[in-house]
């Protein structure tokens, strides 16, 4: 799935108005497990130049970069960090695992071919789910739309939740980043 949308489903499930540490590692859970992708592709996109296909044709499938995803998007490790977050009775602990699981249990039933190791160190196993958040040849078409309204509903509780424009705002960013790209490539391409 979308990035903003992990944000988004991550602060609706485990943020709390009035809490800062909690909301603020709620958010941390959502980001995560993405965060390597982006510093990964990042580097190669904007620092060295390297072309998109490359990238996302090559290097997401390498087995470094695989190896790096596999620790960040790991079940096993996220869920004894979550253990580890009950016993210690830390509310911040608790957002910021549960939204990071919350993440990587998305991420593996709309993941096709391009899913991750979710259950290392375990196994190196990665499942194709028979349905992809982007790919239209694996219900991307029907799912992308979808996200997108889920997101969005859950914007609006957040909206209501959250009073302070600070957060208002980023409920906002969150939001647009979520839902204007796939408008402007449903007017493209339609």
């Amino acid at each position: 799935m979308n990035t903003p949308a992990h944000l988004i489903f991550g602060l609706t499930a485990f943020g709390r108005s009035g809490r800062p540490g909690v909301t603020g590692a709620a958010l941390a859970g959502g980001l995560i497990p993405d965060l390597s992708l982006y510093i990964l592709a990042g580097t190669h996109l904007l620092v060295l130049g390297t072309e998109p296909r490359v990238v996302f044709g090559e290097l997401y499938f390498s087995q470094a970069w695989q190896s790096i995803f596999q620790v960040d998007n790991s079940f096993i490790l996220w869920g004894i960090g979550l253990a580890l977050a009950l016993m210690a009775k830390a509310p911040w602990a608790v957002a910021l695992t549960g939204a990071a699981l919350l993440h990587l249990t998305l991420d593996f039933g709309f993941h096709h071919d391009d899913g991750r190791a979710h259950f290392w160190p375990v196994t190196n196993w990665i499942f194709q789910s028979p349905f992809s958040y982007w790919d239209n040849r694996h219900y991307g078409g029907i799912l992308g739309p979808a996200e997108v309204v889920a997101a969005l509903i859950c914007a609006v509780f957040l909206w209501r939740r959250f009073k302070g424009w600070a957060m208002r705002g980023l409920i906002v960013l969150l939001a647009l980043t979520e839902a204007v790209p796939g408008i402007v490539f449903g007017i493209m391409f339609a």
